[in-house]
């Protein structure tokens, strides 16, 4: 549980919105990283996109390069934004976080473990895990992704796509 104060000291009630952010990140094959969760996070052993909280002090560009680093090892650079998702009802979110999804080019880097992924791995279109496999809403934000890849339109998506 993530605990908020306002700048008079008071505690923000339950329910407020956080912002999150998500890297579509690529290779040149065309292939996204996925990230599996560990136990330490709720839904443990599912997929998603490398991303996570937006720090104090940081913008949301920042912060999605920050957490693909932390997460997979591996540095990237932002290509475009591609969709802020502000939809409250979103499948499998509980904390109705408004997400910032980022098209992010794979540059280099190396696969460190850490305590909050068990693994990651590169999907193309065809070995894209299943829906049951996400821990959150990604796989149609994937899937909207490679529609792009194929018929570009106007990025970014602003909510619900």
């Amino acid at each position: 549980m993530i605990n908020c104060f306002f700048e008079d000291g008071g505690k923000a009630r339950v329910g407020l919105r956080h912002v999150t952010v998500g890297a579509i990140a690529f290779n040149d094959k065309e292939e996204v990283l996925l990230v599996k969760r560990s136990a330490k996070f709720s839904r443990p052993g599912k997929y998603s996109v490398p991303g996570g909280f937006l720090d104090r002090d940081q913008t949301t560009r920042e912060a999605v390069l920050r957490e693909l680093k932390e997460e997979t090892g591996y540095d990237g650079e932002v290509v475009s934004l591609f969709q802020v998702n502000d939809d409250p009802n979103r499948p499998k979110e509980d904390r109705q976080n408004v997400d910032f999804i980022y098209l992010v080019k794979v540059r280099q880097g190396k696969y460190v473990e850490s305590d909050e992924i068990t693994s990651i791995a590169w999907f193309s279109k065809e070995s894209l895990p299943s829906e049951d496999d996400f821990a959150f809403d990604h796989r149609s934000k994937i899937l909207k992704y490679f529609d792009y890849l194929q018929n570009p339109f106007t990025l970014p998506i602003l909510g619900k796509a």
